[in-house]
């Protein structure tokens, strides 16, 4: 039994403060919904919401099956687990910061819809009017979780559980919260500079590829990424299904994000699947032409690629053109992780060469290729004659970049000083599964038995 002390215990005291809390918040009606909302739009954001939300367990199956087998379930878990913090801040106050009364174009007032106050009963959101208010908050809540759970990647194999939870907290109020408010809030003062982001280029990928690399550069090394060992990936059938549900889960990203059952949420549907699938080909065919065999892990990775070059232009280019962002977003961060593992940076899974450059590449070919003859709400880019808006996208990326990186970086450096961000080093050579949670990974085995009976097997993989 580990010794009870403050630090251990101040998780569950929050959470039942929280608890206390939450029962003193006065209830209200439900929304009236005769003849106010779209029961189609209704139908397909429920449907858009719980694609997203797939995509949490989705990304700890593409996660855990390329760690090492004896830290699949630590890396599995610190992506799930964002589904329990995040849901919890985003009723007492993320939903607030995000999309409450904007102060100055930065914030929103976190006092707005605190404890989702009126959100059941309150006008529809004014981008959506729709669907109910409570329906878009849950729409955007299932971004906020996936957001964190992307910088597991970076930091698997060496930090601590406990770390980690707090990073997800932190990260959300301070990073995610003011992105998202900047972005998609019609107050934020990106929104009003007329930056395009039809699904999170900037708020989700760009932010949880910063912090990745922050996350990356504070934790250092891990001993094996030291000794130049090479890792092989946990369980590649894994890998496999997690891009499954992954690109799955990726049509309620990108189509959901139209906020309603029409003709711009087809458009999306169909650039989101044809730019992963021209990002996964040209993944496997641009190892080949540098001399390697085609592979599961790299169709798997540059579709992943794909789906995030596509996000932030999902609802503004056209079918043809996302051929063209899914090939060059591939082959550019194919690129990236060569050089990355060329250099000391030990991002585990290489988000930020896929995450953070991927976002990056879409935000600009957003700025490149939108046009107003797919949405009619967005601008033309730059290839259709409109450098201004390109610039306003490449400014907008570096105001993104450098703001995540930097508060990113605090974020881990002050989690420092609170407790050890870092496994120990015995910890770490035992696995994190054992060390941190006190359980194993298993793997079934198929045998062969001396009368050519073929029967299955459980083993312990961690060891």
């Amino acid at each position: 039994m580990r010794t009870l002390t403050f630090r251990n215990a101040a998780p569950f005291i929050v959470l039942v403060a929280i608890a206390f809390g939450a029962i003193f918040i006065p209830s209200l009606p439900n929304f009236d919904d005769a003849g106010k909302y779209s029961s189609a739009d209704i139908a397909w954001i429920i449907v858009a919401t719980a694609l997203v939300f797939l995509m949490t367990p989705g990304l700890a199956f593409f996660y855990g099956g390329m760690v090492h087998r004896k830290n699949v379930i630590s890396t599995m878990i610190k992506s799930v687990v964002a589904a329990g913090v995040v849901s919890i801040l985003w009723v007492t106050v993320g939903y607030s910061l995000c999309f409450g009364e904007s102060f100055h174009g930065f914030i929103g007032n976190p006092m707005t819809h605190f404890f989702f106050k009126g959100v059941n009963s309150g006008a529809p959101w004014s981008l959506a009017p729709t669907i109910p208010l409570t329906l878009f908050a849950l729409f955007q809540l299932m971004f906020a979780i996936i957001t964190p759970g992307l910088v597991v990647g970076a930091v698997a194999e060496r930090i601590r559980f406990t770390s980690y939870i707090l990073f997800i907290a932190i990260f959300s109020l301070v990073v995610y919260a003011p992105l998202a408010h900047w972005t998609w809030h019609p107050e934020g003062f990106l929104f009003k500079m007329g930056v395009l982001d039809f699904a999170g280029g900037t708020v989700v990928h760009i932010s949880a590829g910063m912090a990745a690399l922050a996350g990356a550069l504070v934790l250092k090394r891990r001993k094996s990424h030291l000794e130049k060992q090479e890792i092989p990936p946990a369980n590649i059938p894994y890998v496999l299904i997690g891009t499954g549900l992954l690109w799955f889960g990726w049509f309620g990203f990108n189509a959901g994000s139209a906020l309603g059952a029409n003709a711009l949420s087809v458009s999306a549907f169909a650039t989101t699947n044809t730019a992963a699938a021209a990002a996964g080909l040209s993944w496997m065919f641009f190892d080949v032409l540098r001399g390697k065999k085609p592979s599961v892990l790299g169709f798997c990775i540059g579709a992943v690629v794909g789906l995030v070059a596509i996000t932030p232009a999902a609802g503004f280019v056209a079918i043809p053109q996302s051929i063209f962002i899914g090939v060059v977003a591939a082959i550019i961060s194919n690129v990236a992780v060569y050089y990355k593992s060329k250099s000391k940076l030990d991002d585990t899974l290489d988000v930020f060469p896929c995450h953070g450059v991927g976002g990056m590449v879409g935000m600009l070919m957003t700025g490149i290729f939108a046009s107003k003859t797919v949405n009619p709400a967005g601008n033309d880019g730059l290839f259709y004659g409109n450098a201004t808006f390109f610039f306003t996208q490449l400014k907008a990326l570096g105001l993104v970049v450098a703001y995540s990186f930097i508060v990113s970086y605090a974020i881990f450096k002050l989690i420092n000083l609170i407790q050890p961000i870092r496994v120990s080093s015995a910890d770490e050579e035992l696995g994190l599964d054992a060390s941190q949670h006190n359980e194993k990974y298993l793997q079934g085995t198929l045998l062969v038995s001396s009368n050519g009976v073929v029967k299955q097997e459980e083993r312990a993989e961690t060891l």
